[in-house]
């Protein structure tokens, strides 16, 4: 095929709209299902980028749920706890390593996850399509697809649901190009891929740079090439577990990022696991809920509300009982796709975990970051390396 009608572009009143091949080739991708639009297409291939290289990189299948041409989350198969299958609503489910990767992916920020659109970096199996079948979402991109799953996925939205298989060794050309009010702009592809010497130049007094961690590196180092800049990421056992992007501000990148780790862990906790729900009470509800559970400035005009999820209302978390929970966890990468102008994300990032930090370095003021880190025994690499993405 070489080209498609979209129903309109960013909004509405864009039309008309269409994909296509500048080179003339025929599209990369066939529509299996549904009728996917403009963004649609923006997230599938930008995720897509995101799941291949994690697989080409790391060796496992690797999975993205995106938002707005960024990550809510990305992933490897890395089995899950019994703790993270409850939180990730996935604790009656078979999960094949694929359907893993993706409850990681989706699990870890579910209320940005509502809507998303998948990549999936290998054949779509069944469990992995029963998981998304049970899913608020708007499509999904892979390589290929099992007969029996691609049934399931095409009963999702009434046969609405978008499903789009992808050439799985399609490689656009070096150069690319894009208009803006008329405008080309040309430049090459960011095809550089990451590698174990990216990871090379230590800079910290602490050189500790363990396995588990120079995997998450990887993970946060391709998350970060392909989410709206700036953007900073918190990863750990082989999932991004905050991300923000499109900041103007690198720290309040870091203080988004972080504010979604926190509500990662603090999930987590006892207290959360054991909220009275209601009979009957559907997932995006119980996201919602749990979200504004953990809040600590809910009114109580907001609490009563709670009565229409809860069988009761619940204690929330006190502020000492919070900062004990969120100490323990630990071993978490930061990665920013541009230098930290100041210590500030230093110490913002502190506060949830972090212990390796990975960015381009290059600042000023890198000795000021630097010895930050050195005050909380973290391990900072210089990749020398900046992933802007816009």
């Amino acid at each position: 095929m070489k080209e498609l009608s979209l129903r309109y572009g960013t909004n509405p009143n864009q039309v008309p709209a269409r994909v296509y091949m500048q080179d003339g080739r025929d599209l990369p991708i066939t529509v299996l299902g549904g009728s996917p639009g403009y963004i649609n297409l923006l997230d599938a291939f930008n995720a897509w980028q995101v799941v291949r290289e994690l697989k080409q990189t790391i060796g496992q299948p690797a999975a993205a749920s995106f938002k707005h041409v960024s990550p809510s989350g990305a992933a490897v198969a890395v089995p899950l706890s019994e703790i993270l299958k409850k939180i990730y609503f996935v604790d009656d489910m078979e999960l094949s390593p694929l359907a893993t990767a993706y409850a990681r992916a989706r699990g870890v920020d579910r209320m940005s996850s509502f809507g998303d659109f998948i990549a999936l970096s290998d054949p779509v199996d069944v469990p992995t399509a029963k998981l998304i079948g049970r899913e608020v979402s708007d499509g999904v991109i892979a390589p290929k697809y099992e007969p029996e799953a691609l049934e399931i996925l095409k009963k999702k939205k009434q046969g609405k649901y978008a499903i789009i298989q992808i050439e799985a060794a399609y490689e656009p050309q070096l150069t690319e190009t894009r208009q803006v009010f008329g405008v080309s702009l040309e430049q090459r592809r960011n095809e550089r891929p990451v590698t174990r010497d990216d990871f090379a130049n230590i800079v910290t007094q602490c050189k500790d740079l363990p396995e588990s961690a120079v995997r998450d590196m990887l993970i946060a180092w391709i998350t970060l090439k392909f989410t709206q800049s700036n953007s900073v990421c918190y990863v750990v056992d082989g999932q991004t577990i905050g991300v923000g992007a499109g900041q103007q501000s690198r720290v309040h990148c870091a203080r988004l990022a972080g504010s979604k780790a926190d509500l990662w862990r603090l999930r987590q906790h006892p207290a959360v696991l054991a909220l009275p729900f209601k009979e009957g009470i559907k997932r995006p509800d119980r996201d919602n809920a749990v979200d504004q559970f953990l809040q600590p400035d809910i009114t109580d005009a907001e609490k009563k509300n709670w009565l229409n999820i809860f069988t009761h209302i619940p204690d929330q978390l006190a502020d000492g009982e919070r900062r004990a929970w969120l100490n323990e966890l630990d071993q978490v990468v930061l990665g920013s796709d541009a230098f930290f102008p100041f210590r500030d994300s230093i110490d913002r990032a502190a506060k949830s975990g972090v212990k390796y930090v990975l960015q381009p370095g290059g600042s000023n003021r890198d000795e000021d970051v630097i010895a930050a880190c050195d005050e909380y025994g973290m391990t900072m690499v210089f990749s020398g390396l900046r992933l802007f993405h816009h």
